[in-house]
């Protein structure tokens, strides 16, 4: 191995890549030597703004290449499961950005791909890397916190195909299959293996073709419940909000910053060495590849949260 780790990013020229790339930037192991995206022109643009020697169009012309260690896959949804494996098959590490896939078909098969690989393969669930999140996560640890109760609210204002840019893109979102994968992952994660899920969704769009609201609700094995309310009709603040509601605090937690019920602000600056968690989760897949070892929100510590999702759509349908 190289020095550094020597890292592709797909699709650099959307939202998430550049996040990436932002992130990237700040991590001294890391070098990226390529961006990739659908159109030449502003992935060279990305490539010039970043400093990036290379900038190429498509997954191929990135897999065929002998300067490229890793992999990060920030592409459309339906794509990840697919590229997925044509990484590893191409003996890269990959992280494909959340969702790792559309399907419960899709997100099994991309496991067993990395099962029979010696790669690193990683998901992007970023909530288990956010300070916020992980501040909560510590006290779970340390039994100083138990979570009774988690309130999550997921709201955008996205009646067209726009990216977080507020760019036209041209696949659809999902609230199942991308957004409730968060906070589906998120619980587990702090208050246990969920055992009983449920959802409910409003009318479908007649041009998007998905639901634009939805309701789940999630127990875990330890008692704790979660109620999650997502929508795409939200004329206000976009985003995810979390409150963790416990037996010792309540703490409400919006993106990497952290507050008590009492909304005063807690300090995380502390928990890590960023207080990006996009950065943060990037970090964790070049110190995974460094140290060869698995890393947090591997394909095999998220898929359940994906068959949950699996077995969500079915009553859904």
């Amino acid at each position: 191995m190289t020095e550094k780790i020597r890292v592709a990013v797909v699709g650099a020229a959307g939202a998430f890549g550049m996040k990436h790339l932002d992130g990237l930037m700040n991590i001294p192991d890391a070098e990226v030597t390529v961006v990739s995206g659908t159109r030449l022109e502003p992935t060279q643009a990305v490539a010039e703004k970043y400093g990036v020697e290379n900038a190429v169009v498509g997954l191929d012309a990135v897999l065929e290449r002998d300067d490229v260690d890793a992999v990060i896959l920030a592409t459309p949804t339906g794509l990840h499961a697919s590229q997925t494996q044509a990484v590893l098959a191409a003996g890269k590490h990959v992280q494909v950005e959340i969702p790792l896939a559309d399907s419960i078909v899709d997100a099994e098969a991309a496991l067993k791909a990395a099962e029979s690989s010696n790669r690193v393969a990683m998901v992007g669930h970023t909530r288990r890397f956010n300070p916020s999140h992980q501040l909560v996560h510590n006290r779970i640890a340390s039994g100083e916190f138990h979570v009774q109760q988690m309130d999550v609210q997921t709201y955008f204002f996205r009646r067209t195909n726009t990216n977080a840019k507020g760019e036209a893109r041209s696949w659809t979102d999902h609230l199942l299959w991308h957004h409730a994968a968060h906070t589906v992952d998120l619980f587990a994660y702090q208050a246990g293996k969920i055992v009983q899920a449920n959802a409910i969704q409003g009318p479908i769009h007649p041009e998007l073709g998905i639901a634009m609201d939805m309701s789940i609700q999630l127990k875990s094995e330890s008692g704790a419940i979660c109620t999650l309310s997502l929508s795409f009709n939200n004329n206000g603040p976009f985003g995810t909000f979390f409150r963790y509601i416990g037996d010792t605090e309540t703490y409400i937690a919006r993106y990497d910053n952290l507050y008590n019920g009492r909304e005063e602000s807690i300090d995380v600056s502390h928990v890590a060495v960023s207080m990006n968690g996009i950065e943060l989760q990037d970090r964790e897949f070049i110190s995974a590849i460094r140290e060869g070892r698995e890393p947090n929100s591997s394909l095999r510590h998220v898929i359940d949260c994906y068959r949950v999702l699996g077995s969500l759509e079915k009553q859904l349908s």
